[in-house]
């Protein structure tokens, strides 16, 4: 990595065409997202690999607002990693292992927990800026069911900020990445695979049946659409946080990736799996109350004071997230749905300081924390603060292989997009940036080394605990979805549409789930489909009218339910769209997006009739040996 200097940024106006150095015949890469998976990726074509000798080449780094925006930006607690001396990676795999409830894949946790650990060095070796004691040596923070304290933060409970402010100002300063911002993914452009070609029958037996050949891109500054080509294809986009209520997720986080590659026939896994962070503020935009606050020594307490979480598991307030999550949402129905309270007075109690201390302290250590808390009249060093669950991080997503691919050639995907393995049906704590850094990192590689004909080796479906009787579920399950009803209403507005959607999956496809729920959502869900497809028909087409005139490429193919085509900028133009025209047109693209993954995720959580991590059904609370494994979809 280089220095962090921005001396050299080079952000690219959407629309013109890079002045690209690679060799004739070298593909061209375009990474999607601007997280630490995305930023990770980006480096690693920019850098290549130089202990193998693998060459670095031109990418193109695309955003969907400004460069920072994303869930990296927002995530507070740190970065899991086992760097000291009293730690392994083989004693973080054990723990990121017993977190998954069985579906972890330990292969590709292995490769989170040794390379992840090594990506963390090179960040402090780059000068990323994380917290130290005065004698230079790292701060490190514990959290829920991690045996080590091995979590290293930034600015208090700024990590993720920090981190991404550090890293995209690397990118910036790195030759070779061109940077598109405020650039909306609508959908890749993919052909058959050439069934004459030398490694068809390969591909045919890997279940690969398409060949990315490009994106469609909308231009939310002026409206346009675009067609940007490329051979490779990274997915770094998130998650999709939006499709709840109550989420610590920014207003970016819309699935975008997920449901492009889904559009295009990619597999997808693990979708029911949804953890809910067990302590949001409860009042407000449901601000994120970092797991290291109780990592510190806060408790959790009923609006009757009550402690309950050491009734419920040894590890009570430090028992993994799924765990604590329904507790404090069993706790809150019991009392009407009124928050529970987190108590970080007891901190002081434990460290043995005044409240003069302990508010010190806590300013210190979490200091975004209590300026949020206190701006929302909360004295948190005096009493307790109210909490809630709120949808936090999807486990589930684009199926990869361990170097990132996807069963379209030539798509690859990281980050809470992507299904590595890694999170099973239940994250460890301060493992999402972790395995950014390691599988975008690895992402960027394999779309310098693969070959035309390289198809994915995806590890079996199987989970660690899995045994002989899963097999025969693990399967590719195809899903159709509705066509676009052309009567359904796109005139309604895209916010309404959006808070159905929101209100449908948290009654239920939300923390605690039952049959009779699930159905109703999915039903819901399904006419979501066609209004969302059709609204979003609408809206585009809207737009297209007083955008530039596009002419029609009928070349290329495009996934979507929108249009077969492709475009480009034509010479014919008229006024420009109204702002709140192209806002609207993103809001019922991103409904499109969370209407079809909401319908993926319920029918999921249908099909899993048990209990599991971050999936609990109130009619089936148990788990069930059989179905240790992972469930791919795939569209119809």
């Amino acid at each position: 990595m280089t220095s962090l200097t921005q001396d050299n940024a080079k952000t690219t106006p959407f629309g013109e065409t890079s002045d690209m150095s690679n060799t004739p015949g070298t593909p061209t890469i375009a990474v999607i997202g601007a997280g630490i998976a995305g930023l990770s990726a980006a480096l690693a074509v920019a850098n290549g690999d130089p202990d193998s000798g693998l060459p670095g080449q031109d990418v193109t780094l695309i955003t969907k607002t400004d460069l920072v925006e994303s869930n990296t930006y927002h995530a507070q607690g740190g970065i899991a990693a086992a760097i000291f001396p009293d730690d392994d990676p083989k004693l973080h795999a054990q723990d990121t292992l017993a977190a998954g409830a069985g579906l972890c894949e330990p292969k590709a946790v292995d490769i989170l927990t040794r390379e992840g650990a090594e990506q963390v060095r090179r960040l402090i070796a780059a000068g990323v800026r994380f917290d130290k004691h005065p004698d230079g040596t790292l701060l490190r923070g514990l959290e829920a069911a991690h045996s080590r304290s091995r979590v290293v933060h930034a600015g208090g409970d700024a990590t993720g900020k920090i981190v991404e402010l550090d890293v995209s100002a690397i990118v910036r300063n790195t030759p070779h990445i061109h940077i598109i911002e405020h650039a909306f993914v609508v959908d890749l452009v993919t052909e058959s695979v050439d069934a004459h070609s030398p490694a068809a029958s390969e591909a045919q037996a890997a279940g690969v049946t398409r060949v990315i050949r490009g994106i469609r891109l909308f231009d939310t500054t002026t409206g346009e659409l675009r067609t940007l080509a490329a051979d490779r294809v990274i997915l770094a986009t998130g998650g999709a946080g939006r499709l709840y209520p109550y989420t610590t997720n920014p207003q970016v986080a819309t699935g975008d990736g997920l449901a492009a590659a889904w559009r295009a026939g990619a597999q997808v896994a693990d979708l029911e799996f949804y953890q809910f962070h067990p302590t949001a503020l409860g009042v407000g935009e449901h601000f994120l109350i970092s797991e290291a606050v109780r990592g510190e020594g806060a408790i959790l307490l009923n609006e009757r004071g009550e402690r309950y979480m050491t009734a419920i598991d040894p590890r009570a307030e430090l028992a993994p997230r799924d765990v604590v999550a329904r507790e404090n949402f069993r706790q809150m129905m019991a009392q009407g749905g009124r928050p529970v309270l987190l108590d970080a007075t007891a901190i002081g109690r434990k460290m043995g300081l005044d409240q003069a201390g302990l508010a010190a302290f806590l300013a210190h250590r979490f200091p975004t924390i209590d300026a949020y808390t206190r701006s929302m009249g909360f004295d948190w060093s005096r009493e307790p603060i109210p909490v809630t669950p709120a949808a936090h991080y999807w486990m589930g997503g684009i199926r990869t292989d361990l170097w990132a691919r996807t069963s379209i050639r030539g798509l690859y995907a990281a980050g809470e997009c992507a299904r590595t393995g890694v999170q099973g049906a239940n994250r460890l704590a301060s493992n999402s940036l972790l395995e950014g850094l390691a599988y975008g990192r690895r992402a960027g590689l394999a779309a310098l080394r693969d070959s035309e004909d390289t198809v994915w080796n995806p590890q079996p479906l199987l989970g660690s605990a899995a045994n002989a009787q899963t097999r025969e579920i693990t399967e590719p399950q195809t899903l159709a979805m509705p066509s676009p009803d052309t009567q359904a209403e796109p005139s309604a507005k895209p916010t309404d549409v959006r808070d159905t959607i929101e209100q449908t999956m948290w009654h239920g496809v939300g923390v605690l789930r039952d049959a009779d729920g699930l159905r109703h959502a999915h039903s819901r869900l399904t006419g979501l489909v066609e209004r969302t497809q059709a609204q979003a028909q609408a809206a585009l087409s809207k737009v297209a009218k007083t955008a530039k005139k596009p002419k029609t490429d009928a070349t290329a193919t495009a996934t979507d339910d929108t249009t077969a085509a492709t475009t480009t900028p034509a010479t014919a133009t008229a006024s420009a769209p109204a702002p709140g025209d192209i806002a609207d047109t993103v809001t019922a693209l991103e409904n499109r997006n969370l209407a079809a993954i909401g319908l993926i995720a319920a029918t999921a959580a249908l099909a899993r009739t048990e209990s599991r991590g971050a999936h609990a059904r109130t009619d089936f609370p148990d788990t069930d040996s059989v179905q240790v494994c992972s469930r791919p979809f795939i569209r119809g």
